[in-house]
């Protein structure tokens, strides 16, 4: 049962009855929900709750049930739910009486939007800038940013990277992890725990980037010059894993050098989340192109692509979308994104979630369960393993860095556990054995303390029960 407010001492038995009959409505809409709804589904079938209010962190169910949100949209929700930032300047858009939409015609909403979002932009792009607004989704934008390169240089290859998730549609899934016949090199992504050389650390990262600047300059490779490469720097549906930046500063050499415009898609990490405004931030790369969406939103559907003005090289209509011109989240974005600017929220993050990181991980002596705790920011992910299945036979030498198999069923039974105990969570990484956390931005000490207790109690009764 989920973890709730106490009720009012005033609170009778009508409430009790009203609160029963709240919850016979939950599962007729669950109910039908699972009839009518596609088997694509995905979020609804771990999370049977039905959302009717929510402020901040918390959600209340159909129910009158309440949870602190980690999932957060997908990272979607820099501010929490219905921050009153947002709310006001949604608001304000519907009282003026303002077009709704507009296509791709200039408004002072668009312009105070895009005004706003290259204040934020790293330095040496926001002043050469150019932005192309797309569909509404993340996976708009890549769609966009893959035909911008690939235009710009006539080439037609992608360099992308293991572990990727740029999105759905066709171009975003080719590039992204689980691809099949595709014309996307994949090259490996630099990991501590489960390196794919076997060493981890600054070694293995090395390796990585040898391996694709060998890759490039092999006229046997079998990898035609490419028109651009991108990648994310933290893996997220892959499992938050971050970039190191010494290896991004390396792929930003390399490609530079070799005329390879560099994507960096910062559809989840941007805007905060992972203790620096934009993640690329970390390293102090400047890529070609960044891909944008979630909280540039301020909740709201909202995608870009910023990139470089000598890429610019479109003509008109050569990308377009009916919806690319969403003036309520271009007002919720804008005041997003200030109210994160000024309130320092990024600087927030970073000390928040390298204290989470650290509760996490102290976690570890008690659960031998817990691979690995990793992530950047208020981007963190707690690996689960599978302690009664033997460590990897690639790494004999060293099987101090030898990683137990993935946990899946584990990790499925810690968030049901979550959800039990009042904390939403999503799943994630190779196997969907990586619990992860994405409070927004605006989370309290008090609040992500009750976050780790919460998930260190599920923890503990998943193991007892899944590991017998």
């Amino acid at each position: 049962m989920a973890v709730t407010e106490p009720a009012p001492a005033a609170m009778s038995a009508g409430y009790e009855g009203g609160a029963a009959r709240e919850g016979v409505a939950q599962e007729g809409i669950l109910r039908r929900q699972s009839a009518r709804e596609s088997a694509a589904r995905t979020y609804a079938r771990a999370l049977p709750i039905v959302p009717v209010r929510a402020r901040g962190l918390t959600i209340e169910g159909a129910d009158g049930r309440r949870y602190l949100d980690c999932l957060s949209g997908a990272g979607t929700l820099a501010l929490g739910h219905n921050h009153p930032v947002v709310l006001e300047a949604i608001r304000r858009v519907l009282d003026s009486g303002a077009p709704l939409h507009v296509l791709d015609l200039a408004t002072p909403v668009k312009d105070a939007f895009t005004t706003e979002l290259f204040r934020t932009l790293p330095a040496g792009l926001a002043e050469r800038a150019r932005i192309q607004f797309c569909g509404p989704a993340g996976t708009d934008a890549v769609e966009a940013a893959l035909k911008l390169v690939r235009t710009a240089t006539g080439r037609s290859g992608m360099l992308a990277f293991t572990g990727a998730y740029h999105g759905m549609t066709a171009g975003a899934l080719e590039a992204s992890g689980g691809a099949q016949d595709v014309r996307v090199v994949r090259l490996p992504f630099p990991q501590d725990y489960r390196c794919p050389f076997g060493v981890g650390g600054e070694r293995g990262a090395e390796l990585s980037a040898r391996w694709t600047e060998s890759l490039l300059d092999d006229p046997k490779s079998g990898v035609p010059h490419p028109a651009g490469m991108i990648l994310e720097p933290v893996q997220g549906e892959g499992g938050v894993i971050p970039a190191p930046d010494a290896w991004m500063r390396r792929m930003r050499e390399l490609t530079a050098a070799r005329s390879i415009p560099l994507i960096a898609d910062e559809v989840q990490t941007g805007v905060g989340r992972t203790g620096a405004f934009w993640a690329v931030e970390h390293s102090g790369v400047v890529p070609d192109v960044m891909v944008l969406s979630k909280a540039i939103g301020g909740s709201l559907p909202l995608a870009v692509v910023v990139y470089r003005d000598d890429l610019d090289v479109w003509q008109p209509g050569a990308h377009a979308g009916t919806f690319r011109g969403n003036q309520l989240a271009m007002a919720a974005g804008a005041a997003t994104l200030a109210h994160v600017r000024e309130n320092r929220l990024a600087e927030r993050a970073a000390l928040l979630g390298a204290r989470m990181v650290g509760q996490l991980q102290g976690l570890a002596a008690e659960h031998p369960c817990i691979g690995d705790v990793r992530g950047r920011g208020l981007m963190i992910g707690v690996e689960l393993v599978d302690m009664g299945a033997p460590q990897d036979p690639d790494r004999p030498a060293a099987p101090d860095l030898s990683p137990h198999p993935p946990a899946p069923g584990l990790a499925a039974s810690v968030q049901r556990e979550c959800l039990r105990r009042g904390l939403i969570v999503e799943l994630g990484g190779r196997h969907s054995s990586v619990v992860r956390l994405l409070p927004p931005l605006t989370i309290t000490d008090e609040q992500a303390a009750a976050v780790v207790e919460r998930l260190a109690d599920a923890l503990a009764e998943a193991a007892r029960t899944h590991c017998g």
